[in-house]
């Protein structure tokens, strides 16, 4: 007996695989013996044994035999053959969390049965019905606000990635239902209405000062809120002199005169935006309605779900401020 061939038991041990498996590659000529006794026992190289060993390996990891057999034919390389191994296990990955994300969400259905097919379309959508579904939500929603405030509030939308986690899908699935929903259209519709469209509310989404706010303002609003941010008392001069340049330059992008009762009405203003801040995030109407639209699309885009501005306390901040004498610059 040749010393560098071994029977196929002892590599069955060496490459653990069953004496059966070994047999079977024999037989479809995948990795033939290096001999064959006359009494028909077969014997294999360390070559032999590698491939063996390398199978092995790869049949552990779901790689196809036609696959395998392609590699030790030379109609592939090993760094090929594993990258189109990786992105179909990364597509049946992200088949699974969609399927386990549609059954999370049909388990808390009263009726699952008649959402099964739902749900499944609603996380096979493309970008394009998902977009499409958006916009149809913001375009009925949005009506009982100024049409350039409501460009500015459909601008926050869901973006799910291409390859989203199971929270993301489980979020997009819950939004994507509630868009739908007729009932859903009707609270937000409601809540926008009452917040944005009555009271106090058309002078914050008047054009001039939305502009201003997400432009000419934008650079000085952050300037603000650092300072706000950093601990320093309204009565500072520091913050009296960002007061008067907000005053100053709210004034012009409105065309009005810097008056004292211009700085009252900002000052009164900013107290009720902080008011109404507060009561948004203690109101259970914005919980369920616009509140849970941003909270789901924070989920889906992986952003914060909570502003980066407090304005329950900014608002009283500026309007002290605004009610002090204007720092000398």
């Amino acid at each position: 007996m040749n010393d560098d061939l071994y029977p196929i038991g002892d590599v069955a041990r060496r490459t653990g695989l069953a004496v059966s498996a070994i047999r079977f590659y024999s037989d479809e000529g995948i990795v033939p013996p290096a001999e064959v006794t006359a009494a028909g026992h077969r014997r294999y190289d360390l070559r032999a044994i590698a491939r063996l060993e390398l199978i092995h390996t790869l049949r552990e990891l779901g790689t196809g035999l036609e696959e395998i057999r392609r590699l030790l034919d030379g109609g592939t390389t090993l760094p090929a053959l594993l990258t189109e191994h990786l992105e179909l296990v990364e597509r049946q990955e992200r088949e699974l969390r969609a399927r386990r994300a549609v059954l999370r969400a049909l388990a808390k259905q009263h009726d699952p049965a008649a959402r099964a097919a739902l749900m499944r379309e609603l996380v096979s959508m493309s970008d394009e019905e998902r977009e499409r579904l958006i916009d149809e939500f913001w375009a009925d929603v949005s009506s009982v606000v100024p049409a350039d405030f409501a460009a500015r509030l459909s601008a926050m939308r869901p973006h799910l990635p291409d390859d989203p986690s199971a929270a993301q899908l489980q979020a997009w699935i819950e939004l994507a239902d509630l868009v739908r929903d007729g009932r859903f259209r009707d609270a937000v519709r409601s809540y926008l209405h009452d917040t944005f469209a009555v009271g106090p509310g058309p002078r914050m989404t008047a054009t001039p000062v939305q502009e201003f706010i997400h432009s000419t303002g934008e650079q000085l609003m952050r300037q603000i809120i650092a300072a706000h941010h950093s601990g320093l008392p309204p009565e500072s001069p520091h913050a009296r002199e960002l007061a008067d340049r907000l005053a100053r330059e709210t004034a012009e992008a409105c065309g009005a005169a810097v008056t004292p009762e211009l700085r009252e009405r900002m000052a009164a203003g900013f107290l009720v935006v902080g008011e109404r801040y507060r009561e948004a995030l203690d109101d259970p109407e914005y919980d369920a309605t616009h509140g849970r639209y941003l909270a789901l699309v924070a989920v889906i885009n992986g952003t914060a779900a909570e502003p980066e501005v407090d304005f329950a306390s900014l608002g009283p901040w500026l309007s002290a401020a605004l009610r002090l004498t204007p720092a000398v610059s």
